[in-house]
Formats: C-alpha cells, structure tokens, sequence
C-alpha cells in the first residue's frame, strides 16, 4: 500500500499532483477541502484573494472521495479544489461584478465553464475578487477592497483576474477560472509566476454569463502553477456548445516540427522595464535551445484600429453593464459612471466603424500567421506596483497612462488568437515576470504543448512566495 501523504502539506500540490494521490488512495478530496479551509482562513486576511467562500466545498469533496473510494471518480481532475472568478456565475453564490448594488445578486445558473467543473467534479471552494465591472488592470473596489500579491502583499498581483492569481500563487488552491478580455489572465498570471491561457475565441463556449460588454474579446481560460495543470482544465472547459454559435467551428491540427517563433522584444518607443526586456530574452533563449527557428523584428501589422476602438468598447460596456443592471450605477466609483454618459453620447455610426476597422485587423493577423507560427512579446510592460494605485505612473523613467502596462495584450484580444503566459526569471528583487506566446487562431493545444516543453527545458519548476512558506501547517 502507498504511503500516506500528509495532508496538511497538501496545498504544495498540483492538480495532477492531487489527482494521482486520490487514484492510489493516499489522500482524500474531503481532508484537502478541509486543509485549505484552514490555509484560507490564515492567509486569506492577507491577501483577500477569496471573497466568498462556497458553504457546500466540503459536502461537494465529501461526495468525491466516496466516488473515488468507489473507483468511480466523474473525470481525472474528480475532486480537484478549485476558485471561480467573480466574473462567472456560480449557482447559489453571489456573482457582484465587485460592486456594492450587486452583493445580494444570488447566480441561479453556472456559467457553462463552471457547470462543465461540476460535471468533472472539481470541488469550487469560493469566488475570487476582481476590480469593479472587471475593467482594470488592478484589483480593488468598494465592495470588498484591495487584494495584495503574495510576493509581496505591498504589491498589487494585478487584475482582472487578481484575487484568482492570488489564490493559486499562494497555495490557496491549486487551479482557478479566469476571464481574460484585454489581458485579464496573461497580465496577473506574470505578476504572480504562473500558467495563464486566454483561449481562442469559441474555443471555451459561452452561456450562462454576465453581460458580455466587451463583445467576443473576453473569454474564459484556467490558471494554475504549471503547464499540464493548465491544459488539464483546459480540457474539462474546452468545447463547442449550440448555445454559443461562434464555438463550433473545427479545431486545426497542430503542427509538428520546430516552429517558426517572431519574437517583439518591445513596441516602438513605449516604455519597458529594462528587468522585464531582459528576463524575457533569456526565456526566449531557451525555445531557442528547443530547436524553434526564433527571428527578432517589429510586429508585421499595426495596431491603430484597437487603440481607435478601444476606447469607445470601454464606454460602450458601462453604458451597457448599466442599462443592463441599472441599481449598479448609482453605487459605481464615479469614473465608471462619467465613463457610461460617455458610452451613451457615442455615434453608432462610429462604433460600427470601429468594429469594421477591428474586422480587418482580424483579416491581417491571420494572413500575418502564415508566415510565422508564435509570436513572443512580453505580457507586461511593468513590474508589479503598489496595491492601491490603479496603475504605474510610470515605466523605466517616462510617464505613462493607465494602459502604459498593459500595452502588449489588448491586440491578442482584438484578434481572438490564442495566447499564453508563461514565468521567465524573476527580477534581481524576486517579483516574477512573464512572457507571452502568441499563436495562429485555433492553435490553443499547440501552445499548450510548447508552454510544457518550455517548462521542461527551463527546469527551473515553481517556486513558493514567502508569504506561503510563513507556516507548514494547515
């Protein structure tokens, strides 16, 4: 018989990890449910990364463990803990898009990621924080505050999806859903060290969801500390649904062989952490060790059609979220609510102009894609700053605007491409820092593969915040 593991360092584990213990009986999905109950009552002050905590995690754990014991488990990840950002429903909780109006708002259905969890059997622990409408690149709001990096809790791990990298990070749990519509997953994932994938448009069905304000552009992908724990959630959400026309389209096979990578080490002259410059560098020093034919040059397409169109889904979405949900206006941080007077002045005629000019920018990243198969760029122009302030206001001595850091995501969004973050090697203080593999529409299980062959030759394997090493009890 296997040796028992030990329980209360069972948050060290991954999914797959905790998986193949469940299969050879030497852990048991209720025992961890209640270990990181405990983690998260601990740590959770600190970081406020969980901002409800879901009352039915253990009797759902306690009905994994007897499948398990039964040999009967729903999929290979029956069992598996797992947080929900609080931009998904999840039936029973409230769903509060981090706005006060909307903390009593009880989700009656799952989003269709999060139904297809359920039917897998992962066990949701809770939902994770998120800035307000989700339309930040930090995380905080007036419902539930600020939520710190556990690098280093003065920091901010980003957002949108800040509350769930946090969590993951922290060994909070070993998996979380995310939503990425101009960055939201890849941004947070670099701040904190982990796998963050932004699926292709349709590649992730939707239903069930919030009002999708930012039309096409955001999708649902999985965070977690390694590649094949990512591409194991992947695959439970992944999939076309009726509900979702634009899912059902044929997947394209993936390409073998080395590939031909078109690395961006910056956008013209906007500003880059000279630490970011040169940590990605040597991350992609070593695809190019894998053999990947890697060529330096400038994106091989402009961008002024998303930094045109940009602006006006912006003011666009609030004025949406609040036609939609109307007692959430007059509760909204007032830049949000100047924001909407100005979505409802703008000229249909100019936003459908816009939407045609990001049409066309679909057409010339694809055609771009036939000569080059991944592109790299970094997946932040900034280190993480301080928790409270919404965005650096400045990079590498220059002033920049509050999309300053984030200047390198938006476009993959734009184009509805797959994309992935991945760790490079962190800063001379320790922050971690990412990169981004971007690849041709439909590739999502091709940079998948690349992410883990990435991590296999790295070698460097993850590494714990010290704030998650304070105790080893629990």
């Amino acid at each position: 018989m296997a040796a028992q593991h030990d329980v209360t360092q069972s948050w060290r584990l991954g999914a797959l990890e905790l998986a193949a213990a469940y299969a050879a009986g030497t852990l048991a999905p209720l025992a961890v449910v209640k270990a990181l109950g405990a983690r998260i009552a601990r740590l959770n002050p600190t970081l406020n990364a969980l901002i409800t905590i879901n009352p039915a995690a253990r009797e759902d754990a306690a009905a994994a463990t007897a499948r398990w014991a039964e040999g009967t488990p729903l999929s290979p990840l029956d069992g598996v803990p797992l947080t929900v950002k609080d931009h998904l429903n999840v039936e029973g909780l409230a769903t509060t898009w981090g706005n006060r109006a909307l903390a009593g708002r009880i989700a009656e259905e799952d989003e269709l990621a999060v139904a297809r969890c359920r039917a897998a059997g992962l066990v949701i622990l809770g939902k994770t924080n998120v800035p307000e409408f989700t339309l930040e690149g930090y995380t905080d709001n007036a419902l539930f505050g600020v939520t710190r990096n556990p690098w280093n809790p003065a920091l901010t791990p980003g957002g949108s999806s800040g509350g769930a990298v946090a969590a993951v990070a922290a060994g909070l749990c070993p998996l979380a859903l995310g939503t990425d519509g101009g960055g939201s997953i890849r941004r947070p994932a670099s701040h904190t060290g982990l796998v963050g994938l932004k699926p292709s448009i349709g590649a992730v069905a939707r239903a069930g969801s919030l009002p999708q304000v930012m039309l096409d552009f955001e999708v649902v992908g999985p965070l977690a500390r390694t590649a094949a724990d990512a591409e194991a959630l992947y695959r439970v959400i992944a999939g076309p649904d009726r509900r979702d026309q634009g899912s059902l389209w044929a997947r394209p096979a993936a390409k073998v062989g080395p590939l031909r990578i078109l690395y961006v080490p910056r956008f013209g002259e906007q500003p880059l952490d000279p630490e970011i410059a040169e940590s990605v560098e040597r991350a992609v020093a070593v695809l190019e060790g894998l053999g990947h034919r890697v060529i330096r040059g400038a994106l091989p397409f402009g961008l002024a059609s998303v930094d045109r169109f940009w602006p006006m889904m912006g003011a666009a979405a609030v004025a949406a979220i609040f036609a939609a949900l109307p007692q959430a206006e007059p509760v909204a941080a007032e830049r949000f609510r100047a924001l909407a007077a100005q979505g409802r002045q703008l000229p249909a005629a100019d936003y459908l102009g816009g939407w045609e000019g990001i049409r066309r920018f679909r057409e010339r990243v694809s055609r771009a894609f036939e000569a080059v198969d991944i592109i790299i760029t970094p997946s932040a122009a900034a280190l993480p700053w301080p928790a409270t302030e919404p965005y650096p206001p400045e990079i590498a001595g220059q002033a920049v605007g509050p999309r300053g850091h984030a200047i390198y995501t938006g476009w993959v969004n734009a184009c509805g491409h797959p994309a992935i973050n991945l760790p490079a090697p962190p800063s001379a203080g320790g922050l971690p820092i990412g990169f981004q593999l971007v690849g041709a529409f439909g590739q999502d299980a091709q940079l998948l593969q690349l992410a883990a062959d990435y991590e296999r030759a790295n070698g460097r394997g993850w590494r714990w915040p010290a704030l998650a090493e304070q105790t080893t009890t629990g």
